[in-house]
C-alpha cells in the first residue's frame, strides 16, 4: 500500500460522501481532533511511565479512540450515516470527572497549567480539546452533525482539567496558584 496517493495535490480531499477543499469546516473540525488525539497518545505515554498513573494512561487511550470515533461522525458529508458516538461516552467522563475531583486537593483559586510533565500534557490536552470544541461548534452552524460530538468534547476538557490535578497530586506536585486569582472556586461541601 502507498502512503500516497496524490489526489489531494490540488487542495482537495475526500469525505464520506464527496470531496471538499482541505480548508472546509468540516476538514478543520476532525482534523483538530486528530491534533488533540496526538496530544493525549503523548500524554498517554508520559502517565505509563509512572507507576501511580498506569488507570489514567489507560483511560487516556479510552480516549483516543472515542475521538477517533468523533472524527469518523464529523467525516461524513452526506446525512444519514451510522454515527459512532451517543450520550454514554460523555456520561462516563461524568463518573471519571467526579472521582477525580475527590481524589485531588480542594480548589479555590485559578492554577496555572503545569506542576508535572504529566499535568503540563493534560493541560495542553484540555486547551486543544477547547479549539477542538470551537471548530466542531463552527461546523455545526454551517451542518448538521452529530450533536453528541459537541457534548462529549465539553465534557472532555473537564475530565482533562481534573486528570492534570489528580496526575499532580498522585506524582507529589502541587499545582501553582495563579498569584493575583481571588478565590473563585467554592467547596459545596462546606
Amino acid at each position: 500500500m502507498k502512503l500516497y496517493t496524490k489526489t489531494g495535490d490540488s487542495g482537495q480531499t475526500s469525505l464520506i460522501g464527496g470531496r471538499v477543499r482541505k480548508d472546509d469546516a468540516r476538514v478543520e473540525a476532525y482534523g483538530t481532533i486528530d491534533e488533540l488525539n496526538c496530544f493525549v497518545g503523548q500524554a498517554a505515554a508520559e502517565a505509563a511511565k509512572h507507576e501511580g498513573l498506569a488507570e489514567m494512561a489507560a483511560l487516556l487511550i479510552d480516549i483516543q479512540h472515542e475521538l477517533f470515533d468523533c472524527g469518523s461522525d464529523l467525516a461524513y458529508a452526506v446525512a444519514g450515516a451510522p454515527l459512532k458516538i451517543d450520550a454514554e461516552p460523555a456520561v462516563r467522563l461524568e463518573g471519571w470527572i467526579d472521582r477525580y475531583v475527590t481524589e485531588a486537593p480542594e480548589i479555590t483559586k485559578f492554577i496555572l497549567p503545569g506542576g508535572s510533565s504529566v499535568s503540563a500534557l493534560l493541560h495542553v490536552c484540555r486547551t486543544v480539546c477547547r479549539r477542538t470544541e470551537r471548530r466542531v461548534v463552527t461546523l455545526a452552524g454551517e451542518n448538521e452533525i452529530n450533536q453528541e460530538v459537541i457534548t462529549y468534547l465539553n465534557r472532555l476538557s473537564d475530565f482533562f482539567f481534573a486528570a492534570a490535578r489528580v496526575a499532580n497530586e498522585k506524582l507529589g506536585v502541587s499545582d501553582t496558584e495563579y498569584i493575583r486569582s481571588a478565590e473563585v472556586f467554592r467547596n459545596p461541601k462546606k
